[in-house]
């Protein structure tokens, strides 16, 4: 690892405050954000994906946000390509890139150098497989994925169709499991990694009051705006947490308070699945309570780590 050029990884739940911590390091140590959210890469996907302003974005450089249309795929192996490309670009400018976001998958990818299979997708294949989910039960799906790539099913929760979906269809094009074509390689970089946590029952509140402030904010104008646009429901982009909760109450009638409780089980749903993600992957995180830390505790601890790799910024 002598030698190679630094990447800061801020990575945590959602509403847990990695925003505010990396715009603050990013303005102490002349960084550049990097997005690590598999949502706020779509545009017109703004409030819902806690995007970060336009004044935040202003006040620092931010990339791998905006970079596909809601009905655009941008899949794994594609989202780590532009992320090098963007941690590489920084360094050359003399700036310290900083990774943040809560979509472990797309961190672990960078910070563990995966080798990803370029599987196009087959859409025939795909809507074979969800349909099976829909009539048989995503545990059902999920027993075919244990069958061929235990390692995979292990590490993907039923629920989580989508992602049962994308192994089953690398294995079924490649006849290899997905996680033996995800090799794992020593990152070029010098890496520093910041996890921020919190007690649990207080990150949900914190969740659920974001959600308030976001439907005060217009996040159901904003799905109304997408569906006007034509973008259809069943989009990966439209799954995301409220997104598909307000779809269905302007599409089907839902009550929009049941759509808004809804949206709230999902997120602490989600909240949890990220930190057994974290868990998982935990190679070397330095974890803080983000209640509890001083921000200032932190920027000592990054100062004095740069200075040892003599790294200047």
């Amino acid at each position: 690892m002598a030698g190679n050029p630094p990447l800061i990884v801020i990575l945590g739940p959602t509403a847990v405050g990695k925003t505010g911590l990396a715009m603050m390091l990013a303005r102490r140590f002349n960084g550049e954000i990097i997005g690590a959210d598999s949502r706020q890469i779509y545009r017109y996907m703004d409030i819902g994906t806690a995007k970060p302003t336009p004044e935040q974005q202003e006040q620092v450089p931010h990339h791998l946000i905006d970079v596909v249309d809601p009905d655009e795929n941008l899949g794994l192996a594609q989202y780590q390509r532009l992320t090098m490309a963007a941690i590489h670009a920084v360094h050359e400018r003399g700036r310290l890139p900083l990774l943040v976001g809560g979509t472990g998958q797309y961190i672990t990818a960078v910070v563990e150098s995966w080798s990803i299979p370029e599987v196009s997708p087959n859409l025939a294949l795909r809507d074979e497989l969800e349909g099976f989910a829909r009539e048989q039960g995503s545990e059902a799906l999920h027993h075919r994925l244990q069958q061929v790539d235990p390692t995979s099913a292990d590490a993907i929760h039923h629920r989580n169709i989508r992602r049962v979906v994308r192994a089953l269809e690398v294995y079924l094009e490649t006849g290899s499991p997905i996680s033996e074509l995800q090799r794992k390689q020593p990152p070029p970089f010098t890496i520093q990694q910041y996890g921020l946590t919190m007690e649990r029952d207080r990150l949900y509140q914190r969740a659920d009051h974001r959600l308030d402030i976001m439907m005060a904010e217009g996040f159901l104008d904003e799905v109304r705006d997408l569906l006007e646009r034509g973008y259809d429901r069943k989009l990966p982009s439209m799954s995301g947490l409220g997104y598909a909760q307000l779809a269905a109450h302007l599409l089907d009638g839902t009550p929009l308070d049941e759509a808004i409780e809804s949206t709230r089980t999902a997120t602490h749903d989600f909240i949890r699945r990220q930190f057994t993600w974290f868990r998982g992957h935990d190679s070397g995180i330095a974890w803080y309570d983000s209640e509890q830390v001083n921000a200032q505790t932190i920027f000592e601890d990054l100062a004095v780590w740069l200075e040892q790799l003599e790294w200047a910024f």
